[in-house]
């Protein structure tokens, strides 16, 4: 009896270690756009670099689980969180209801505001309605800053693009007026021999009920644990300095937008 008492002990012993064990290698899947520098991008080699990134590896090592990465199009993010191809959406996905009512969101882990640029020579003097009619204004499909566009900008044409990169290559090229899009992603293509052909106009204030509160990590609807896993993450990387040294390398000011 002593030893079959021994061996059962032994044994469950066992499990719960493997058990144990299991739980400090579950991976997660992240899934990221990789064409919005500087937050996230594809280097020429396939590597995915960027201030989601570095957040999402910090968070994730925070949380004591190992991450993958998943580059996806922006247009089918959210429906391939949905077939479970990834568990989590870190690629600057800014909070709206209407996203709301498809994934469930973290709270904010940045926030910045929108902003117009147009070429250097352009007569548009600021970002109005009244500034910018007539003129055709290219931005991110699928976005807050296209929903923003379309709404605002009514007596403008707003011309929708899969990814930034080619509302730059427009706008450079003659072809657009104006691009909308977030500051930070603006700014960085104007200090690149890419975007010296233009300039910043003027930041636009958020609109909360269209712009969100800032961007939020998605996830699938009803998964509350993990919401609160990665709040708790992202609360801890900012009280312990990590969140700082990220930042500092990638800007120049707390991209963060604040304590709300």
């Amino acid at each position: 009896m002593h030893i079959a008492l021994r061996i059962a002990l032994a044994a469950s012993a066992a499990l719960l270690t493997l058990g144990v064990a299991q739980a400090q290698e579950k991976t997660l899947k992240i899934g990221t756009e990789g064409a919005y520098p500087p937050f996230n991008n594809l280097t020429s080699d396939g590597q995915l670099v960027g201030f989601d990134i570095d957040i999402a590896k910090a968070l994730c090592d925070e949380m004591k689980v190992k991450c993958t990465f998943v580059a996806q199009d922006w247009d089918g993010i959210i429906p391939a969180l949905q077939a479970g191809k990834f568990d989590a959406i870190v690629a600057s996905m800014s909070i709206t209801p209407e996203r709301a009512e498809k994934v469930d969101f973290t709270h904010k882990y940045y926030n910045t505001p929108p902003a117009i640029v147009a070429p250097k020579d352009s007569d548009i003097k600021g970002v109005s309605k009244e500034d910018l009619a007539g003129k055709t204004i290219g931005v991110q499909g699928s976005t807050t800053h296209f929903n923003y566009s379309t709404k605002t900008y009514t007596d403008s044409t707003v011309k929708p693009y899969p990814t930034a990169q080619e509302y730059q290559l427009d706008l450079a090229n003659g072809r657009l007026d104006a691009a909308n899009d977030d500051i930070v992603v603006l700014q960085q293509w104007l200090d690149s021999p890419d975007g010296a052909c233009c300039k910043l106009i003027g930041a636009i204030k958020p609109v909360v009920e269209i712009h969100g509160p800032g961007a939020g990590i998605a996830v699938r609807k009803g998964e509350t644990d993990l919401v609160n896993q990665f709040n708790a993450a992202i609360d801890a990387i900012r009280a312990n300095g990590k969140y700082k040294e990220i930042n500092d390398k990638y800007f120049k000011f707390d991209v963060y937008g604040g304590d709300s």
